[in-house]
């Protein structure tokens, strides 16, 4: 099957995977994991390692965030596979801490991550989650360093439907992306409706809940009838609704069945039952992340009373 670029709401194209650099050689140290710190483990394999494997294999489009903390990595491996600027899609987000600090700290965190990757540009960035009372003065920065073409195309992450409507009171360019986490156990299909309906496509990060799905026994189900692993079920859903799927492993032999989604089609009864796995106790959970996540590292941690209250879970 085809894996045509999709079309962003700027005219740009976007490829429909990407290789997602999360953890990979670093672990921040307020992510959610007992091995978080500032090191890699013993023996583990390099940021740059895996990012010029991933790059052998075949991804393009490499999706990095301040808050991952290797970009300097990913540079590295950019520049040591000889490949032409113009084929990769470069990606980045700003994190809390720095929205929090202001636009002139944007603006510093942007020329940066020019500087780790190794480029003059970037094909996207986005604002990491929408921190409250300071987001909207941050992506206004990043309107400014479009128009200065440090920028291709701006975005956003993490945005439930309040937060795009509050940042779309003051910007005047719309975000060409929202990545937010969705997989059949994460589908908010409200919200999901709604940036689509703006004309926002949306990134999926998580779409293969880190593993954790793997052996529910209707994935299990689908992948068997369709002769595909677990990841691969979960990554077809994922472009085949129509959202742009990054994927992330270590692993050459896993970096390479992650991208094997084209060649197959989940039916009506597949997507169907897939469709139907989000519980209730899973839009709660996303709430309680939601509400931690959007001051996280910064002064304000654990405010929830600056948190919006009206909140689209679904």
């Amino acid at each position: 099957m085809a894996t045509q670029p999709i079309v962003l709401n700027d005219k740009t194209l976007h490829p429909p995977v990407g290789y997602g650099t999360y953890k990979v050689g670093f672990v921040p140290a307020s992510a959610s994991s007992a091995a978080a710190g500032n090191a890699q483990p013993e023996g583990a394999v390099s940021a740059a390692d895996c990012v010029q494997q991933a790059l052998e294999v075949g991804y393009r489009f490499l999706d990095c965030a301040q808050f991952y903390g290797n970009e300097c990595e990913v540079g590295r491996a950019i520049a040591a596979s000889g490949i032409p600027r113009a084929d990769l899609y470069l990606a980045s987000k700003v994190w809390t801490t720095t929205i929090f600090e202001g636009p002139e700290a944007v603006q510093r965190q942007i020329e940066k991550t020019l500087s780790d990757l190794g480029t003059d540009y970037l094909d996207l960035y986005c604002i990491h989650w929408p921190v409250p009372g300071k987001h909207v003065a941050a992506y206004l920065q990043l309107e400014k360093a479009k128009a200065a073409g440090l920028i291709r195309s701006v975005g956003v992450s993490n945005y439930a439907v309040e937060d795009y409507q509050e940042l779309m009171a003051s910007a005047s360019v719309k975000p060409v992306i929202n990545q937010i986490e969705i997989n059949p156990f994460l589908y908010r299909k409200r919200t999901i409706s709604f940036f689509e309906q703006e004309g926002v496509v949306l990134q999926s990060y998580r779409a293969l809940r880190d593993g954790k799905a793997f052996s529910d026994p209707i994935v299990l189900k689908v992948a068997s009838k369709h002769a595909k692993s677990a990841a691969q079920v979960l990554g077809r859903w994922c472009v085949q609704q129509g959202f742009i799927y990054i994927p992330k492993s270590v692993k050459p032999d896993r970096m390479r069945e992650n991208m094997q989604v084209f060649d197959f089609s989940l039916d009506e009864e597949d997507m169907s039952m897939l469709n139907s796995l989000t519980t209730p106790a899973a839009l709660e959970t996303f709430r309680q992340l939601y509400i931690k996540c959007v001051l996280r590292d910064t002064p304000n941690a654990g405010k929830v009373e600056l948190v919006r209250e009206q909140l689209t879970i679904d």
